[in-house]
């Protein structure tokens, strides 16, 4: 009787080390493939952090990091749903994947084109509008909404790196989602703070150093604004040229940018169609 509890005892820790195995293996497997998958979605990862670190340009100090988590939050919820949504469309029919990432590319062209409408031609309609209400209600949903996009792109690029079983697939991109939001909006909130950095150099005495860190904030702003509109005409104008397998006549990067502005431009002028039409 000793025997058999013997060996059955040698059998259940046989049992446990051959799953501690498994599990190293299958998070060795998932360490390995998240790093290529993160090489590989790296490009949208800047453009995501451009288009999103000039979310918070024109807002109350005191409310930059409450906006930057909101967001952030938003975007883990994003994930989620694109996770779920790449393994639904793949199983059932991967054409409709192609067809939301069409549909997301219309949206970051449209976007882009519009932010230069609205900064060439309607420069004060912002002002008729109470300031907190723009940087709390339509800059949390238009970024969460970007950010969406742009997510979608990064899961599907991230998946194309990937083999393995349904299990480390899934783990593999939930972990490049976790990161990826992390790794974007962290800087975010380090960029927004840069001017509260210059404050503190300028408490401890360095003057000079921490006003060259305030003052540069306004224009770092901007120049973020700016790189996050043609970020968007970029990804947008990439995602149609993809769908649409269209030759590269030009550089890969013009190309894409004068494709999102033609995109853009073509979806301005058909939303603002119907109101034109009806006031004539």
């Amino acid at each position: 009787m000793t025997d058999i509890q013997n060996n059955t005892s040698m059998c259940h820790m046989f049992s446990l080390l051959s799953l501690f195995d498994d599990i190293a293996t299958t998070l060795d497997d998932v360490s390995v493939m998240s790093k290529i998958a993160l090489q590989k979605a790296s490009g949208i990862m800047s453009d995501d952090l451009a288009v999103n670190a000039g979310v918070v340009d024109g807002v109350n100090p005191d409310r930059e990091l409450p906006i930057v988590r909101a967001i952030f939050v938003g975007s883990l919820f994003n994930k989620v749903y694109c996770i779920l949504a790449v393994f639904l469309f793949m199983a059932i029919y991967p054409p409709l994947l192609s067809a939301v990432m069409l549909i997301g590319g219309l949206y970051l062209s449209y976007e882009g084109v519009h932010k230069i409408k609205e900064k060439l031609f309607q420069p004060n309609d912002k002002a008729k509008k109470p300031r907190e209400i723009i940087a709390e209600k339509d800059k949390i949903k238009g970024a969460v909404r970007t950010d969406l996009i742009l997510s979608i792109e990064i899961i599907v690029i991230a998946k194309s790196a990937l083999i393995g079983s349904f299990l480390i697939q899934l783990v593999t991109l939930s972990a490049v989602g976790l990161a990826t939001s992390i790794i974007i909006y962290g800087l975010v909130a380090l960029i927004v703070k840069v001017d509260d950095l210059g404050l503190f150099i300028v408490r401890q005495g360095w003057s000079k150093t921490g006003m060259i860190f305030v003052n540069s904030m306004p224009y770092t702003m901007k120049g973020l604004g700016i790189i996050g509109t043609v970020a968007m005409l970029l990804v947008g104008g990439g995602i149609v040229g993809h769908i649409f397998h269209l030759p590269l006549y030009a550089n890969e990067h013009l190309q894409n940018l004068a494709i999102g502005l033609l995109v853009g431009v073509v979806c301005v002028v058909t939303m603002n169609l119907p109101s034109v039409l009806f006031r004539g």
